[in-house]
């Protein structure tokens, strides 16, 4: 066999061994494991402090990427590592903490003077560990064992599979947390302002065009003062609106393609404009508007608010601040 045959034989190998492990997971949630969890979220969603996560090597940088996790998802969370616990690091562990200690053994050493704080002070600890007889699963208040699985790696010892299968307990039980605590979409913004993340999560009020930018007539309006404005204004399209400031319709330079033949000095807007059309509400998050303009193929869409036209949302300012 040439290396890259071995090399892609031993790699697949690798894939389907933690694929196996992620499927154990998936198949525990109906027993023991899911049940584990479900009272691991409550025990965490009962304490007024942070979640502090803790564990060494490779444990702990699953530790630390949960810790993100669950900070950015409504969980107040932090990482100490096991072994700057036992020096001096123990005091940002409180009694209104709770704490999650990861190691796949249950026996890493380095965990045991977080064991004694947490013993010793009466905080809540909960284990993940893959081992229901270890030292962390005895002295834990809630033991997330995880199922036996081999590691992908072709020796058994590099942590692989047991990383994957901690990591997804984490994220499961970071996920049943957001859900417990009915964290939305407006709070997940308020912790991602940046990036195109952030910008997806921007409201579209946040966004549009009003006021003056906005292109607006009135029902009984000549045709050609409202291309006038479409051609003024630059976003494509125009509202038009009755008396009241109530929005009856939009006319977009689509419309005046299918009305070539009109006499633009003497129709009407009433007589050209698509009734309705196209509206987003101002808290909505510039994502789902997005969606709407590649659905619908438009390039720009009408805020409304109460009936009223309030702004103009153009895919351009979509690009320009990151979000699409």
């Amino acid at each position: 066999m040439s290396p890259d045959r071995n090399i892609r034989a031993e790699i697949l190998k690798a894939a389907t061994t933690s694929r196996k492990g992620v499927d154990t997971i998936v198949g525990g949630l109906d027993g023991p494991l899911g049940d584990a969890i479900l009272e691991a979220i409550e025990v965490i969603a009962a304490k007024s402090g942070r979640l502090v996560i803790t564990g060494v090597g490779k444990s702990g940088h699953i530790g630390a990427k949960s810790a993100a996790t669950f900070a950015s998802t409504g969980t107040p969370a932090q990482f100490v590592h096991a072994t700057e616990a036992s020096h001096g690091d123990l005091g940002m562990i409180t009694a209104d903490d709770c704490v999650l200690a990861i190691s796949n053994s249950g026996e890493t050493k380095e965990l045991s003077d977080v064991l004694y704080h947490a013993r010793r002070a009466d905080i809540p600890l909960i284990a993940v560990t893959a081992k229901a007889d270890s030292t962390l699963a005895q002295n834990a208040t809630v033991a997330i064992v995880l199922p036996q699985s081999d590691e992908a790696c072709p020796l058994g010892l590099a942590p692989t599979t047991s990383t994957l299968m901690q990591m997804m307990v984490c994220d499961t039980v970071a996920i049943g947390l957001l859900v417990r605590r009915g964290f939305s979409e407006r709070d997940f913004r308020h912790f991602h302002p940046g990036g195109s993340l952030g910008a997806s999560l921007t409201l579209v009020r946040d966004a549009m065009h009003a006021g003056d930018a906005l292109p607006i007539v009135q029902t009984g309006t000549r045709l050609m003062k409202a291309i006038e404005t479409i051609s003024d204004k630059g976003f494509g399209l125009v509202i038009v609106a009755d008396n009241a400031g109530k929005m009856c319709g939009v006319i977009t330079d689509g419309d005046l393609r299918r009305n070539a033949h009109v006499d633009t000095g003497s129709a009407l807007v009433d007589e050209v404009m698509t009734v309705g059309g196209l509206t987003v509400e101002p808290d909505m998050l510039l994502a789902s508007a997005l969606k709407m303009i590649q659905d619908h193929k438009v390039g720009a869409l009408v805020v409304e608010d109460d009936g009223k036209a309030v702004g103009v949302i153009h895919v351009l300012d979509m690009l320009r601040i990151g979000a699409a």
